[in-house]
C-alpha cells in the first residue's frame, strides 16, 4: 500500500534528568516502609510543546528543556525532600517541579521513584499514577498463518503498565500505588507462571486482546483507569484505553548527524552521533480473526527500507535532513513510513534516554510511562 497524508502533525520535545534524594511520607499508615526515612534515584521527565522560536536555533529545543529541567532537579538533588516539599510523594514532587519551570507552551512532567512506579502531572494539573507489573507466562496464537513463529507454544516475560487518573486540577488524590498493588494481586496470581490460553476469554492471547482482557477486569475497580499497556517484549507491545487498540515497535539506530544551524562553538554543530531509540506507534481496528491491529513482524518488514537509510549512516547527508535535528528526523520518518504503514500516527525519537522529540499525526494522545 502506498499512502501519504495531509493530516497535521504536532511536535513535543522531551527531556530527562535524575536526582538522588531521601524522603519519608508521613501520611502513610503506621508501619508502612515508605513512612520511614529512605532514598531513591529519582528520574524526572518533561514533555513540552515549545512555540516556534523559543530555542536559540532549530534543534536547540532538547538542550533547552534539559537545561531547564536540570536546574529544577538541582534544588532537590542530595537533599531531604521533606524540607522542600510537604508530603513528597511522586505526584507532589512532579507538581512542585512543574511549578518551577520557566517554559511557555503546554508542559507535562513526570517523576519516577523506581522503575516500577511514578506519577505524571499534565498541562491542566491533573495527576496520573502509573505502576508496572511483571508476569511470566506462556502463550500461542491459534489463528496465525501456518509457519508463523507465534503459532508455536512459547513464552515471554510480560509486563503490564497501568495508568490511572487519581485527581483533578485541584490536586485531591483518591488512590495510591498500594491500592493499585492490591487490585492487581489477583490478576497476577492468575497469569504468573501459567499459560494465557488457559484463561477464560484468552483463547487468542495477542498483546492487544490481553490488554483489553485486563481492562475489562480492572476498569470496574478503577474508575480513573486511563490505559492498560502490555509489553510482550522490551521492544513491542500494545495499549488499550477502553476504546482504541494501539501497538508500538521499538528499535535502535546508530547514526552520525550535524546540526548546521547550531551556533559556532556549540558541540551540536560538529559532526557527532547517537544511538537513537526509535519507537513507531500504530492504531487500527483489530483483525477479527487474528486479534491484532498490525503484525509486529509486518511493521518491521515494511519499515526496514527506511531503517537502512538511517542506520549506520550520516543522516545529515539525506537531502531533506540537512540540518539533522531530532524533530525533523522524526517528522521525516513519519512521512516516509506512512506510505507503507498508513496506520502509523506517532514517532518517538530519542537521542539519549528520555531526551528527544515526539511527532504525532492528527490528534494523538501521549500515552505510556514518562
Amino acid at each position: 500500500m502506498n499512502v501519504t497524508t495531509s493530516l497535521p502533525t504536532r511536535t513535543v520535545f522531551c527531556a530527562q534528568a535524575g536526582f538522588e534524594a531521601a524522603r519519608q511520607i508521613d501520611a502513610l499508615p503506621a508501619g508502612h516502609p515508605s513512612g520511614r526515612l529512605h532514598g531513591h534515584g529519582f528520574v524526572a521527565r518533561l514533555r513540552c510543546a515549545l512555540p516556534a522560536g523559543r530555542a536559540r536555533f532549530p534543534g536547540g529545543e532538547i538542550e533547552l528543556l534539559r537545561d531547564e529541567l536540570q536546574t529544577g532537579v538541582a534544588l532537590l538533588d542530595h537533599r531531604l525532600l521533606n524540607e522542600q516539599v510537604a508530603n513528597p510523594t511522586d505526584a507532589q514532587l512532579a507538581r512542585w517541579l512543574r511549578g518551577r519551570l520557566d517554559l511557555s507552551g503546554p508542559v507535562e512532567l513526570g517523576v519516577q521513584s523506581t522503575a516500577q512506579r511514578g506519577a505524571q502531572v499534565d498541562e491542566s494539573g491533573r495527576v496520573t499514577l502509573w505502576r508496572r507489573y511483571a508476569f511470566q507466562s506462556a502463550h500461542w496464537l491459534p489463528n496465525v498463518p501456518l509457519g508463523h513463529k507465534c503459532g508455536k507454544m512459547h513464552g515471554h516475560g510480560f509486563e503490564a503498565v497501568l495508568h490511572v487518573r487519581t485527581s483533578d486540577a485541584s490536586g485531591d488524590t483518591t488512590l495510591s500505588h498500594d491500592d493499585l498493588d492490591a487490585i492487581w494481586a489477583p490478576l497476577h496470581s492468575q497469569l504468573n507462571y501459567g499459560c494465557l490460553n488457559d484463561q477464560p476469554g484468552l483463547a487468542n492471547p495477542t498483546s492487544e486482546l490481553l490488554a483489553s482482557w485486563l481492562w475489562e477486569r480492572l476498569a470496574p475497580q478503577l474508575p480513573g483507569l486511563a490505559t492498560v499497556t502490555v509489553y510482550e517484549t522490551g521492544s513491542c507491545g500494545a495499549v488499550f484505553d477502553g476504546v482504541l487498540h494501539r501497538i508500538w515497535k521499538e528499535m535502535t539506530l546508530d547514526a552520525a548527524v550535524q546540526l548546521r544551524q547550531a551556533p559556532d562553538g556549540s558541540g551540536l554543530r560538529r559532526l557527532h552521533g547517537h544511538t537513537y531509540t526509535l519507537r513507531l506507534h500504530l492504531a487500527a481496528p483489530l483483525d477479527e480473526l487474528l486479534g491484532w491491529a498490525v503484525d509486529f513482524g509486518d511493521v518491521k518488514s515494511a519499515f526496514n527500507p527506511i531503517f537502512r537509510q538511517l542506520d549506520h549512516q550520516p543522516i545529515h547527508e539525506i537531502a531533506e535532513l540537512a540540518d539533522g535535528d531530532t524533530a525533523r528526523i522524526a517528522s521525516w520518518i513519519a512521512e516516509q513510513a506512512r506510505r507503507e504503514l498508513p496506520q502509523l500516527d506517532r514517532v518517538d525519537l530519542f537521542e539519549t534516554p528520555g531526551c528527544g522529540a515526539i511527532v504525532s499525526v492528527g490528534d494523538v494522545a501521549l500515552t505510556g510511562p514518562m
